[in-house]
């Protein structure tokens, strides 16, 4: 009995390896490792497909950016800079009636004189000269006055030259006093005068600044003497009265 079953087991053993043995020779080990194979394979294609294309997005990136930087660069900062200047400086230089370009000389063709002797200081004439132009105009120096045929020209007094040029707009008046002759007498020389011209200087002194103006004097004249000076041209009156 003993026997006879050790001889069964061991035909059974025989037979299941012989099934195994059969299993590997029918294909089914080679299909198996066929399909890992497959696995692996579909893994790999999907990893490339879904991989960035690093050649595209160089491409892309590159395109987009020179395009907008270059066109916002030159669009917006040669315009507008251009405009703002020109247009600022056109408007600065018309409109300022004060721009030196704009402002004339005064002279007789421009405005309104006028000559009147005053109460106080003592021997004195008050020169006006009032605008009447359309544009400012500059009282430069000091003016030139002369009594009929006068051979010599009064010389301005020193103390009375102003820190600026008297400029005058349209419809102002500007002033000159004249110490027509000595209080205490120490002049000579001394006449009645029955005419008076008026004249302007331009730019550099001693030049002239246009037409002259002959401001009518009282019926009777006035009287000077060589001691006569003049000042210069003051904006207040009551500057060209100090002296």
């Amino acid at each position: 009995m003993r026997s006879r079953r050790i001889r069964l087991l061991a035909a059974t053993g025989a037979t299941v390896a012989a099934l195994a043995l059969t299993a590997c020779e029918d294909g089914t080990g080679a299909k198996d490792e066929g399909a890992s194979q497959l696995t692996a394979s579909a893994s790999a294609n999907t990893s490339a497909t879904t991989s960035p294309d690093p050649t595209a997005d160089a491409g892309d990136g590159s395109g987009t950016g020179t395009g907008t930087n270059a066109g916002t660069g030159a669009g917006t900062g040669t315009g507008a800079g251009q405009k703002t200047n020109s247009g600022t400086g056109k408007a600065t230089s018309s409109a300022d009636p004060y721009a030196p370009a704009n402002r004339v000389a005064c002279n007789g063709s421009n405005t309104a004189v006028t000559a009147q002797k005053v109460a106080r200081p003592l021997n004195h004439l008050l020169i006006t000269v009032r605008n009447t132009g359309s544009k400012v105009c500059d009282l430069t120096y000091y003016p030139v006055v002369r009594f009929d045929e006068m051979q010599w020209v009064p010389q301005p007094l020193k103390a009375s030259h102003p820190q600026a040029v008297t400029t005058l707009a349209p419809g102002e008046s500007g002033y000159a006093g004249v110490l027509l002759s000595a209080a205490d007498g120490s002049g000579d020389g001394g006449t009645t005068g029955h005419k008076l011209t008026v004249a302007f200087q331009g730019r550099t002194p001693d030049s002239s600044g246009g037409a002259s103006a002959t401001p009518p004097l009282p019926a009777k004249g006035v009287y000077y003497d060589s001691s006569m000076w003049v000042t210069y041209w003051q904006q207040d009156m009551d500057d060209a009265l100090a002296y």
